[in-house]
């Protein structure tokens, strides 16, 4: 795995750039791994509201095990900033794409229902060996609201004195 931000000479600038690491195929490694994004989007200061992160959580979590599940050997999950986004690429060596309609009796074949409804963006594209499936969610401009916990505000500039 590698940690990859480049730091300013003088310390006062970080540039995430791609990272990238393997998932063993082996269900237990799939928290671990959604784990280390989190603490990848965290170190970078990525603005996700606390939903945000949890959705992105979500997603990583339902992408990585379908890799391993459906790709039947380990996979590779990259993490990278793209403008304003944030983009998740999980690639495995199956090439077959779960279905996006599950049937409503079965235990399982939701992940990618739950990415398309969570994620601002969403795809798969093949790969030299396999497939590549990728997520995107955009960075929030949401700063506290002075209502002490109470909520968020978008793009909040200033606040006027009341008399």
């Amino acid at each position: 795995m590698g940690w990859n931000v480049i730091v300013s000479p003088l310390r006062t600038a970080r540039f995430p750039v791609p990272l990238d690491w393997g998932v063993p195929l082996d269900a237990a490694a799939v928290p671990p791994a959604r784990r280390l994004l989190v603490a990848i989007v965290r170190a970078w200061d990525v603005p996700l509201s606390a939903d945000s992160l949890q959705e992105l959580e979500l997603c990583a979590s339902e992408v990585i095990a379908n890799a391993l599940e459906h790709g039947k050997a380990r996979c590779t999950v990259t993490v990278r900033r793209v403008g304003e986004r944030l983009r998740v690429e999980v690639a495995d060596p199956g090439s077959a794409l779960e279905r996006l309609t599950a049937d409503p009796d079965a235990t399982s074949g939701r992940g990618l229902i739950l990415v398309e409804a969570l994620a601002d963006a969403w795809g798969w594209r093949p790969a030299q060996a396999g497939k590549v499936v990728w997520f995107e969610f955009l960075e929030s401009r949401e700063a506290p609201c002075p209502t002490h916990g109470w909520g968020t505000a978008q793009d909040l500039r200033s606040l006027r004195s009341v008399a």
